[in-house]
This record gives structure tokens, C-alpha cells and sequence, in this order.
């Protein structure tokens, strides 16, 4: 309840004492605004070096760093499906000096884990959207198949004998290879491991047989006949590679998975900064050295607001959900 002596003031005074009062309390976010950033931001990549999401980071840092003076420093705190790197950055200054490159995971993470380590909704902010790529079933050439058919039959054949690698439990290798196993009838031995820069290294020695990646990270190998892709999950082919085709084109019908990427804040950072923090990275997609590069890797770019990439993900959150549910996946 107001004082007296406010209450005893003209409905103008009243009214003008308000504003200065909503202005001053005003004035500390607007000076954090006008300062920001005020020393090098953290973009947080909570996976391994080597992966896409870390290919994807240091792709833009120095196109960030031009539009907001200062140096984006990328740092790999990897662990736990990427719930470390995403925990320590929920718990960071709602300031804008620390970042997060939110990837699949983190829609999986709460429906994955008991008790949740996040609530991707509530303990984050949007920034930008970066982008999606194709998932890609890449095998080692020593397996018996030169097409998604041929591996299929080969695989019902021989129930168990193939396996079929991951970057960690609830990723989204490991989620289209229980979606493959499902749709297609087959029996695959999963094997988790830490990061996709350990996937690559037994992938190409052919201790591993098969692993849906992002195609940025394999892309090269692929071209350098290392490793062979049979089928991308997404709904039209990859320009990166026109050859090869979709799990619908290749008899696997409704079998769609869709890596993305976007950055992160921690809640309750101030509405200003998260501007400007998206029409830095809103700027970088757009520039002619960023934009070439992604189409090279074959990412698709996603301009947006940061409401549309609210929307976006607590839409993944809910899909995956249910996958998770139906299929009675848990970390292990």
C-alpha cells in the first residue's frame, strides 16, 4: 500500500512520481543493454570437439565477433548427453556473456532423464535459430551393403550382427536407430559412445558398422569414398549429396530426422541483450562467407524471431516426448 504523504498527492503528481520511479528501476537494464557486451562472450558447445555443433560455432565466431567488438570463444563442456554443458550454462549470469549451442538434445534431455536436469522452457531464453541438416545413415565400406535395401536384407539376415553407433544415449543417432529398428523390422546392437569425434575414429576403422550423423560432420568422408551413405531422413534428397536418397525413396517411408542448432540464454536475460544478441547472429547467417559455408556443409540456414524458435522447440520437446514414451528409451 502507498504512504500517506503519496496517497495526499494529485492524481498528476501520482502519476509522474510512478513514472520516475518505473524509469529509474528502468535505468539499471538499460545501461546493462548499452554496455553489452562488456568482455569476450562463452558459447558454450556442450559436446566434444569435432561434432557438428562445434563446426557449426567456430563456423561463426569471427563474423559474431565483427558485429559485436568483442571475441565469441568457444568452449566444449561436454558430458552426460550434453547436460553438463547445458546445466552450467542455466546457471550463469542472466547477463549474455554465456551461451549455449542447444542442439536435438536438449528437447530429449527432459523427457530422457529422471529427474529432469533442465527445464528447456523455463530456464532458458531464445536467441537464434542457426539451422537444421540432414541426418545421414553412413556405413563403413567393409559392410556388405551398397544400399539402404541391401543393408536391411542383410541385417534380417543376420538379426544382431550389425551395430549401429551413437554420440550418447537419447541423441539423435541413437533415437533414428531405435526408429529404424522399429519401422523396418531389424535387430541392431546400439552402441553409445561419449562423442562423435570417437564414433568417426571406429567408424572409419570398422570397429563400428553404421551411424546416422549429421551430414557436415561426414560430409568429407563421404566425398573421400571413407565412409558410404545410403539415406538421408529428410523429406527431399541433400544438395550436398544429390545421389543419395531419402529412407522414403529407399523403401522406409515416414522416417524423418531433423538435427538442429540454435543458441541459447540463460532466463531472465534482459530482453535488450537477447536482441542484439539475435541480430548479431541473425546478421552472420546472412553474410556472404557465413551463408557460403553453410551451404557447402550442407546446412539450412533458419532465419527467425526468437519467438519462432520458442515455438519451435517446445514443439520438439512435446514430439520426442512421445517417442521417447512409446519406445521406452532411458539413459542408461
Amino acid at each position: 500500500m502507498a504512504p500517506p504523504s503519496f496517497r495526499r498527492l494529485p492524481a498528476l503528481a501520482r502519476w509522474a512520481g510512478s513514472a520516475v520511479l518505473a524509469l529509474a528501476a528502468a535505468l539499471p537494464l538499460a545501461a546493462r543493454a548499452a554496455d553489452f557486451p562488456s568482455r569476450p562472450i562463452t558459447l558454450v558447445v556442450p559436446f566434444p570437439a569435432g561434432g557438428t555443433p562445434d563446426i557449426l560455432a567456430r563456423l561463426m565466431g569471427d563474423s559474431i565477433a565483427k558485429r559485436l567488438g568483442q571475441p565469441l570463444i568457444v568452449e566444449n563442456r561436454a558430458g552426460a548427453g550434453g547436460n553438463i554443458g547445458a546445466q552450467a550454462v542455466a546457471r550463469a549470469a542472466p547477463d549474455g556473456q554465456t551461451l549455449l549451442m542447444c542442439a536435438f538434445g536438449c528437447t530429449v534431455a527432459p523427457s530422457l532423464y529422471q529427474p529432469a536436469p533442465y527445464d528447456i522452457v523455463k530456464d532458458f531464453a531464445p536467441v537464434a535459430m542457426i539451422g537444421t541438416v540432414p541426418s545421414v545413415l553412413v556405413v563403413n565400406p567393409k559392410v556388405p551393403a551398397d544400399t539402404l535395401p541391401a543393408l536391411l536384407a542383410y541385417a534380417r539376415a543376420n538379426p544382431g550382427k550389425l551395430n549401429s553407433a551413437s554420440s550418447g544415449i537419447g541423441g539423435s543417432a541413437h533415437l533414428a536407430t531405435e526408429l529404424l529398428k522399429l519401422r523396418a523390422g531389424i535387430d541392431l546392437a546400439h552402441i553409445p559412445y561419449k562423442g562423435a569425434g570417437q564414433v568417426a575414429a571406429d567408424l572409419l576403422g570398422g570397429q563400428v558398422d553404421m551411424y546416422f550423423d549429421n551430414l557436415p560432420a561426414s560430409l568429407a568422408n563421404i566425398r573421400a569414398g571413407k565412409l558410404r551413405a545410403l539415406a538421408v531422413a529428410s523429406a527431399t534428397r541433400a544438395p550436398a549429396i544429390p545421389d543419395v536418397p531419402t529412407f522414403a525413396e529407399a523403401g522406409v517411408p515416414d522416417f524423418l530426422i531433423t538435427p538442429w542448432f540454435g543458441v541459447m540464454a540463460p532466463a531472465g536475460t534482459p530482453v535488450p541483450v537477447l536482441d542484439t544478441l539475435h541480430d548479431a547472429f541473425d546478421q552472420a547467417l546472412k553474410s556472404p562467407e557465413v551463408a557460403a559455408k553453410m551451404r557447402e556443409l550442407g546446412v539450412e540456414t533458419a532465419p527467425g524471431t526468437r519467438a519462432d524458435l520458442a515455438r519451435f522447440v517446445a514443439a520438439e520437446t512435446v514430439k520426442w516426448q512421445g517417442v521417447i514414451q512409446a519406445n521406452h528409451i532411458k539413459a542408461e
